[in-house]
């Protein structure tokens, strides 16, 4: 592959000049926002500083936006009325084989007067941060591909990069149409994940959070491991770490991260589906399946060895994306070199840049092919964002947009050809794309209609108040109602959406009307509350706004509540005291009028279907107890301090059990103890 970028480097610097010659236009205004850069002078040269591929330079940058959408005039630029941005930052080219195009495509980061501290800002209405990207729509003469890509990733409901559509012009020079976006990070607005620091090296702080990625070895990032693929005996896709940064994380999270990967593919391998310790415990599924279906949609033929983006936030799952960099889609590639692999009737995960085993290995599992099936059922019917209608209209929208740029970028770069011709071609590509995959996609019978338990979030407490000394952060729960008369298995159940993590133990339950509690911090809330929670969640709530979302294994949505701290939700639960209550198990708990603000004490799973009477002795324990019952006993749950499950016991219908703690690490736990009847009781229990 060396190789091929090599000959590619060649052609552009040979070939490229003669054949699309760069022609100086005058441009004065546009319908979109424009770019003014303007980088330092060199005292030695008495020029503006030529941007290098690293590190970035200093240099000033304006951005004319009016705020009523009307047109926009490079004689704006001082007007403070019409400029979104107006201030300092750093600059430098960035891409691989992109970066060697006479357009360059730009990183830069926004920052304060001293040229030195970030500034986080708000740019074009996207969420303020300070790492931003102009990409030059390289290879693309439809100048659409990223954007619609982005555009459905993210209407399918995942996180995908936001940008807008822009013209550039650099120190006089008018540079064409880009689009301003943001970078992949670790930010509240973006990723949603922790941010290791190099002392997490221990769990629980270890597990996260990570941005990887699969990808080409040209950026200057040294490959942290490779792995196999079924291109061939001698195959490999190169690994790179993202976040944190190569020259940052440390060994411990380096060997974290890699040998999650390889018991992940293991596991696939072994095609092990358990709920127990199979692939559904390692990865977010619906991640992968929203993963696979935007990039096979679009026949990406850089999708799973290049550009492949994951994530594992602290405590949680692998996830898949964001997608990334789809400007070889639809039907495009890079013809001028010979290459021709975005056909309508292949799937890109066993074609040529096949990507690690783990792709196909998914493919080929029949419950996870089912929910891809289904997904892409769901996504491509009438109405929905990849039915051939709605792509269709998201491309008049855009192509409409950008009509105007398009002719200047022609004018500039001679890249674009017969615009409207490139548009015709790519939507009669993906119509027979579409046609293509209802006929290889076509059965989900058998997880059509899954069971799904009865499960009600009903509780939320977002922000509490500081309380006996107790951090308000560290007295937050959620509480999850069993509204059933039967008992609900857990096994495979976890909270899915970034932002907190929780994955429920292995065979626990919950009884039937009984309800339990998740907890910030489980040692504050057994000492403030009285009772130990079911478990504790990694990271805290938003103050503002979170969408809790309880899935099963395979991506089914149990219950989502989407809070805000705003009318019209209560907002007394926003650090005054009270904390959200669902005013009837049987309303819609996604709507705002269905809750309330409450002080209700919480009373403890003992108190309810309570047990009268458990003993352990002897307590505190060396290393056997003897635990006895009132009624037969059908499970008991050991869980230490933070909530975390370290022991489950069979009951055995028995009311008297012997359990053995030897090798078990001195400190206080807590048995949690179920009856067949429903009944429950939790016990501290001192280990010596």
């Amino acid at each position: 592959m060396r190789k091929i970028f090599s000959i590619v480097f060649l052609f552009i610097l040979l070939v490229w000049p003669a054949s699309k010659q760069a022609n100086a236009q005058t441009f004065e205004s546009s319908n979109l926002p424009i770019v003014i850069i303007n980088t330092d002078i060199n005292p030695s040269t008495g020029q503006p500083t030529p941007i290098p591929d690293e590190p970035k330079v200093p240099a000033t940058m304006k951005i004319i936006y009016r705020p009523d959408g009307s047109r926009n005039y490079l004689t704006d630029q001082n007007n403070p009325a019409y400029l979104n941005y107006n201030g300092r930052i750093g600059i430098e080219t960035r891409g691989s084989t992109s970066q060697m195009l006479p357009k360059k495509p730009y990183g830069l980061t926004t920052r304060l007067a001293d040229d030195v501290t970030n500034n986080n800002v708000s740019i074009l209405g996207m969420p303020s941060e300070n790492d931003w990207i102009l990409n030059a729509l390289a290879y693309d003469p439809s100048l659409i591909r990223d954007y619609i890509s982005y555009k459905l990733s993210e209407s399918i409901g995942n996180y995908a990069t936001r940008g807008r559509y822009c013209e550039v012009v650099v120190n006089g020079d008018y540079k064409g149409l880009y689009i301003f976006m943001e970078k992949i990070k670790i930010d509240t607005d973006r990723l949603n994940l922790v941010k290791l620091t190099t002392s997490d090296n221990t769990q629980p702080s270890l597990s996260g959070g990570y941005i990887t990625k699969a990808d080409k070895t040209t950026g200057g990032d040294p490959v942290a491991w490779t792995m196999p693929c079924y291109s061939g005996a001698n195959a490999n896709v190169a690994y790179i770490h993202d976040q944190p940064k190569p020259e940052d994380i440390t060994v411990s999270q380096h060997n974290y991260i890699k040998d999650y990967f390889t018991a992940f593919q293991s596991a696939m391998t072994a095609q092990n589906a358990s709920l127990v310790n199979g692939f559904p415990t390692m990865i977010d599924v619906a991640t992968f399946v929203d993963f696979m279906l935007i990039n096979e949609f679009a026949s990406n033929v850089d999708a799973y060895q290049y550009s492949t983006f994951f994530h594992k936030d602290r405590g949680g799952k692998l996830r898949a994306g964001p997608i990334w960099d789809l400007n070889l889609t639809y039907g495009n590639d890079l013809f001028h070199w010979g290459f021709n692999r975005s056909h309508t009737n292949v799937w890109q995960f066993n074609y040529e840049n096949r990507g690690s085993r783990f792709w196909k290995d998914l493919f080929d599992n029949p419950t996870f092919k089912c929910y891809l099936a289904k997904r892409w059922n769901e996504v491509s019917a009438t109405g929905q964002p990849l039915n051939n209608a709605a792509v269709a209209e998201l491309i008049d929208q855009t192509v409409n947009l950008i009509s105007e740029a398009a002719v200047r970028e022609q004018q500039r770069w001679g890249t674009v050809g017969y615009h409207q011709g490139h548009i015709y071609s790519m939507k009669s590509w993906i119509l027979s794309r579409i046609n293509w995959l209802n006929i290889n996609l076509p059965g989900f019978q058998t997880c059509a209609n899954p069971v799904l338990p009865p499960l009600v979030i009903n509780r939320i407490h977002y922000h509490p108040k500081a309380a006996q000394g107790f951090a308000k952060d560290d007295l937050e729960f959620i509480e999850i109602t069993n509204n059933s008369a039967q008992t609900v298995n857990l096994t495979g159940l976890f909270i899915r959406e970034p932002g907190i993590a929780y994955q429920f133990p292995p065979n626990s339950i919950i009884a039937p009307g009984a309800a339990i509690r998740l907890a910030s911090n489980a040692t504050v809330f057994l000492q403030f509350y009285g009772f130990a929670p079911f478990g504790q969640y990694t990271r805290y709530l938003s103050n503002k706004s979170y969408k809790i979302v309880l899935s099963d294994a395979w991506g089914n949505v149990i219950d989502e509540v989407h809070y805000h701290d705003s009318a019209p939700w209560p907002t007394q639960p926003d650090g005054n005291g009270p904390h959200l209550k669902l005013i009837d198990l049987n309303l819609d708990n996604s709507l705002p009028q269905n809750w309330i603000a409450s002080n209700e004490q919480l009373v403890g799973a003992v108190e309810i279907h309570a047990l009268t009477t458990v003993r352990i002795a002897p307590n505190p324990v060396t290393d056997i107890a003897l635990v006895r019952s009132e009624e037969p006993l059908s499970r008991l749950v050991l869980q230490d301090a933070t909530g975390r499950t370290v022991m489950l016991f069979d009951g055995r219908d028995q009311q008297e059990l012997t359990i053995n703690l030897q090798g078990m690490m001195a400190q206080v736990y807590f048995l949690k103890v179920f009856t067949v009847s429903g009944k429950s009781a939790v016990q501290k229990l001192i280990k010596r």
